[in-house]
């Protein structure tokens, strides 16, 4: 199953994807930081050289793409691959646990977490470059990545609305927006769900930072039922992000954390919709820029036939 965690910047969403990340550790998982201030690695227990040598998913983007690709006659070469192409028949699908060349280059053990990053925004792109063309690898794993009930994938996205930009928002089967007890947070959640559920994105808000009872009343206040839990100030956190990772997470802040597992848990696959979606997005891009972009019309990858997650293995190209 697939989650994310979104949230102002600095509320504490990378905090919380680590830590969600941690409690599903030994369980089938993929751990990917998608946010602009690549800081996941470090939540997990990287050094800062250990970090900045991890190799990014934006900088191999033709290793993923003619991976991805494998026989799909819809594609004509991986340069007609652009961040919103679907899957089709034809295509390599991608589980969350399995050998393969893109794993195999991209995904590393970081804390006992496998973990793919996407890649800082670097000196050579500024005034050139969006940083959601990098993020545009992501979206294309997850729009091939065959996921199931006791599989988990755990993405820390870009800050507030940044992750609208494109259809990335709709690759999960569920959103935890973390929210202080602010009116600041308040505003981005307002924002978030405001667009979100247009797309039928099921969203859930983690209280963070919480340090009384009045906090939590803040938060229902304003967020009502989309309340799901939330973790109090914690000695152990405090402690890893001076880089000490020693010692449990208090008892009541370890409860939600088996509260968020336990809602993705019980969300049921929708591949269908989630198809759909995928190809709509496509669509957009085709029409807005990539076809004139690449030369060809791009609305032409659509595998009308193909619902993703629903053939049988003989039917996939799954290397």
């Amino acid at each position: 199953m697939k989650m994310a965690f979104v949230g102002k910047g600095g509320s504490g969403k990378t905090t919380l994807a680590a830590l969600t990340a941690r409690r599903l550790a030994g369980r089938p998982l993929l751990a990917i930081d998608a946010d602009i201030n690549q800081h996941l690695a470090a939540a997990l227990g990287a050094s800062e050289d250990e970090a900045v040598l991890l190799p990014a998913l934006g900088d191999h983007l033709d290793l993923i793409k003619e991976y991805l690709r494998g026989d799909n006659p819809r594609i004509s070469s991986a340069h007609a691959m652009v961040k919103t192409t679907p899957p089709g028949r034809g295509s390599r699908l991608l589980t969350v646990s399995e050998t393969n060349p893109i794993y195999e280059r991209l995904v590393h053990d970081v804390g006992g977490i496998p973990l793919a990053v996407t890649g800082p925004f670097a000196t050579e792109d500024l005034g050139v470059a969006c940083y959601h063309s990098k993020v545009g690898a992501v979206e294309l794993l997850l729009n091939h990545l065959v996921d199931g009930a006791g599989e988990y994938v755990v993405v820390d996205m870009t800050a507030g609305a940044d992750s609208f930009a494109s259809g990335l928002f709709t690759r999960f089967d569920v959103t935890f927006l973390v929210c202080e007890p602010t009116l600041r947070s308040v505003g981005v959640y307002k924002q978030y769900v405001g667009y979100a559920r247009d797309f039928g994105v099921r969203v859930h808000v983690v209280g963070n930072k919480i340090d009384d009872e009045s906090d939590v009343d803040f938060l229902r206040a304003h967020v009502g039922d989309d309340l799901l839990t939330w973790i109090g100030r914690s000695g152990f956190v405090k402690a890893a992000e001076r880089g000490v990772f020693s010692g449990r997470l208090e008892p009541e802040n370890a409860s939600a954390l088996d509260k968020i597992v336990k809602t993705v848990d019980l969300c049921t696959k929708d591949w269908p919709t989630y198809t759909r979606q995928a190809n709509e997005f496509h669509l957009r891009n085709a029409q807005a820029w990539a076809s004139a972009k690449v030369g060809e019309d791009l609305a032409a990858q659509i595998d009308p036939e193909f619902v993703l997650g629903t053939l049988r293995k003989d039917e996939q190209h799954v290397a």
